[in-house]
């Protein structure tokens, strides 16, 4: 079993940053590519970025330019820097890990707030 802990989100101002960051423990051998979602209140789940185990990132077009997703295969954790940030992007975000067959872990999601 793979165990993920997010962590970093709190209350901003429009035009702020908070970094997120995601640890993982367990079996992280089996751990491939790692992501970050969203969900907003009565809103569906939605990607936001995502990076393969090579380093390789893909964003959803609505945070492009603004975030920033890294991670650190050594210290098993993930991190999504966010810049300029809006109200439209209050939402529990979520990390998750995925293997050549798909998801196989979530974390308990952490609240971010954009709001004056």
């Amino acid at each position: 079993q793979v165990q993920l802990v997010e962590s970093g989100g709190g209350l901003v101002q429009p035009g702020g940053s908070l970094r997120l960051s995601c640890t993982a423990s367990g079996s992280i051998a089996s751990v491939y590519g790692m992501g970050w979602y969203r969900q907003a209140p009565g809103k569906q789940r939605e990607l936001v970025a995502y990076i393969s185990n090579v380093g390789r990132p893909i964003y959803a077009d609505s945070v492009k330019g603004r975030f920033t997703v890294s991670r650190d295969n050594a210290r098993n954790t993930l991190s999504l820097q966010m810049n300029s940030l809006k109200p439209e992007d209050t939402a529990v975000y979520y990390c998750n890990a995925n293997n050549p067959t798909g998801v196989i872990s979530w974390g308990q999601g952490t609240q971010v707030t954009v709001s004056s």
